[in-house]
């Protein structure tokens, strides 16, 4: 330990590290004041309401599509990265096209963290982040039989 440290302990110090020490607290104080009073002008100005964004954007949609050439799915996927959600009608289209384009499509879902599922014979529905899909149709065939 410090001899002049233990000196100022028990009162034997000189005068002068007490005007220091005085002097460091005053300097200590105005330099937490300054801090303390910092506040950026316009700190409320980047609170944004979550209504507010979602006003905006508008309702979500679901677009239908039945391509019949594969350069069809360009279009598909476009309307995907524009967060719109599609039902794809493969029923006009030979069924090894068919497959291509649902391999696109599935490449962009994939990207997007989306999902794609079949409905139905040739009809698959694809969806991007934003849009929740619950059950499937078959479990839902399977309850109407059931129930009949």
């Amino acid at each position: 330990m410090n001899t002049n440290k233990l000196k100022d302990f028990f009162g034997f110090g000189d005068s002068d590290s007490y005007q220091d020490r005085d002097r460091y607290d005053e300097q200590y104080e105005e330099e937490e004041e300054m801090e303390s009073s910092y506040r950026p002008v316009n700190s409320r100005d980047n609170v944004v309401s979550i209504k507010a964004g979602q006003a905006s954007a508008g309702p979500s949609k679901i677009v239908l599509y039945e391509p019949r050439v594969y350069s069809d799915a360009k279009e598909v996927a476009q309307n995907l990265l524009n967060q719109k959600a599609i039902i794809i009608n493969f029923s006009r289209m030979d069924d090894a096209s068919a497959r291509r384009v649902v391999d696109f499509i599935t490449g962009t879902v994939y990207a997007l963290n989306g999902e794609i599922q079949r409905v139905g014979d040739k009809i698959f529905l694809a969806t991007p982040p934003k849009f929740e899909t619950d059950g499937k149709i078959t479990e839902l065939l399977d309850k109407k039989d059931t129930l009949g």
